[in-house]
């Protein structure tokens, strides 16, 4: 076995001291383009089984990253948020509501970390919500990736918690990030804000202020934008505004729709395509409960 000289390896501890920060920056950045691309990958798969096993890897190798940072990046703090809000919308809502509360809860904490950068709205994020709302004039275009999967992990994690009126109070604020998103690019991720909008207007009754009327427009919006070829909006108009309204026929159509269309019809959700067929035949087996 070859011996390291003694003065070789002080030199080559020196060395490493001293660009170990360099390194270790470098390879982050690396790694984390790489991560882009895998995650890219994660919404073309179509196999559920594999895509659940795989997901929480994934996300601990970008909170590795995210940790490694020597100062927090938005863009990891962007996939965890978009990451564990899909992955527990997918995989844990429907099976274990306190798990998901807690998933949901990391996703929008992970993004209102980022917006907290922001010294307007972190001041005036616990005043009142005509200061909130005000706050949000401090953002642009650019900031609606993180407003929006922000406001959406934060909106799950009040339906989730829809008994717990300390959670639901917070719905003002949640609405108020999605019309940011509607007012500056209503098009993103196919018109998702739209969505928010038509659940949240179709869910609450109307003697509480829901508008079945608003709640259907919007999910026309949102199908429109996507040109119905993202299957998610079928699926929660039908669990809503189907529901909230006994409207048994469209109910039926729109589940229908889900299940005859090919998930390939968009190749890069396929795994959001292949949840909304799962999420559709679990409602479709409760008709006779929603309908009298």
């Amino acid at each position: 076995m070859k011996i390291v000289p003694y003065y070789l390896l002080v030199f080559i501890f020196a060395a490493t001291s001293w660009s170990c920060g360099v390194v270790n920056t470098v390879a982050v950045n690396a790694t984390t383009n790489i991560v882009d691309f895998g995650f890219g990958s994660i919404f073309e798969e179509s196999d559920l089984d594999f895509a659940e096993k795989s997901i929480p890897g994934n996300l601990t190798l970008i909170e590795a990253l995210y940790r490694a940072k020597d100062r927090d990046d938005d863009h990891l703090a962007l996939l965890l948020t978009e990451g564990y809000t899909g992955y527990t919308l997918g995989f844990v809502e429907d099976v274990d509501a306190e798990r998901a509360k807690v998933l949901y809860a990391r996703a929008r904490d992970y993004g209102l970390k980022v917006l907290k950068k922001n010294k307007v709205f972190a001041e005036a994020f616990d005043q009142d919500i005509q200061s909130f709302t005000k706050s949000l004039n401090q953002f642009d275009k650019d900031d609606v990736p993180i407003i929006f999967w922000t406001a959406n992990a934060w909106g799950n994690l009040i339906n989730v918690s829809i008994s717990d009126p300390e959670v639901v109070g917070d719905l003002p604020k949640v609405n108020a990030l999605m019309e940011f998103v509607l007012r500056h690019d209503e098009g993103y991720y196919y018109g998702s804000a739209h969505l928010y909008f038509g659940t949240i207007l179709a869910t609450i009754p109307k003697n509480l202020g829901g508008k079945p009327d608003s709640a259907k427009q919007h999910f026309d919006k949102c199908l429109a934008i996507g040109q119905n070829k993202m299957l998610l909006p079928f699926v929660y108009m039908a669990k809503s505004y189907c529901v909230q309204v006994q409207d048994k026929e469209l109910f039926l159509k729109s589940l229908r729709t889900v299940d005859e269309t090919s998930i390939d019809i968009l190749p890069e959700q396929r795994l959001v395509n292949a949840i909304a067929k799962r999420k559709a035949k679990m409602l479709a087996a409760k008709v006779d409960d929603l309908f009298f």
